[in-house]
């Protein structure tokens, strides 16, 4: 119930929250529940999965959804990791364990088929990722001014180095993830570069985050295998 688990028969190591911005995308959730909870349960891991939806018709904010996400997990529990997962992404390998580095963010998505699993660009940190919560409050978290698809995951690649830390990557052969239904034949004549920064984030970094983050939390709903928080 609400997607949350805890091993039955031995006491879990590690307590991980799994976030997922969310907006209509039904059949890419069905498809990465149906596949993340035996995963993560064969990890033997303590975990809930959260779901943070945005309503109305605007443009969808990933990285504000996801900041939301932090601090509404964070009022459940003490969680060890963050881990901020795609909908339309699932893990190949059993052994890609969903719990954080230590000492640094940690990109877990380092070989995705659709980029013939290597890194598109050296600074990508897209797909699934995983921060503790200290990381993630050292970074100011997410930029709230991401409106529209993609960018802020370079954002956070260079926040994270401005934050005095660095990134460290699961090994290609256990951070293999399949994307749902992408279309090879555009993917292949695209050739896959960093889109151009439209933030200065050297000087907004420190301004723009969890400190300055507002919403209107709409609902907060226990499903049968997630916990489903909406906001405006």
């Amino acid at each position: 119930p609400g997607g949350h688990y805890r091993p039955p028969h031995c006491f879990a190591r590690y307590k991980s929250a799994i976030l997922v911005a969310y907006r209509n995308q039904e059949k890419y959730l069905r498809h990465l529940l149906y596949y993340i909870h035996p995963f993560l349960q064969r990890q033997q891991l303590s975990y809930t999965i959260y779901l943070i939806q945005q309503v109305g018709t605007g443009s969808f904010n990933r990285a504000k959804l996801l900041n939301v996400g932090v601090r509404e997990a964070m009022k459940d529990e003490e969680w060890d990791c963050l881990v901020l997962h795609d909908v339309d992404v699932v893990p190949e390998n059993d052994y890609n364990l969903y719990i954080c580095d230590e000492y640094y963010p940690k990109h877990m998505a380092s070989a995705m088929d659709k980029f013939q699993y290597t890194l598109p660009y050296k600074s990508f940190f897209g797909g699934v990722s995983a921060l503790t919560p200290e990381h993630y409050m050292k970074m100011n978290g997410f930029p709230n001014t991401y409106w529209g698809d993609g960018g802020e995951n370079d954002d956070i690649a260079t926040r994270i180095h401005l934050a005095g830390m660095k990134i460290v990557r699961t090994s290609p052969d256990l951070g293999r993830y399949r994307v749902m239904d992408y279309n090879e034949e555009t993917e292949i004549q695209d050739p896959w570069r960093r889109p151009p920064s439209r933030h200065n984030t050297r000087k907004t970094w420190k301004a723009d985050g969890m400190n300055t983050l507002q919403f209107r939390l709409l609902s907060r709903t226990k499903h049968p295998l997630y916990t489903k928080i909406t906001v405006d």
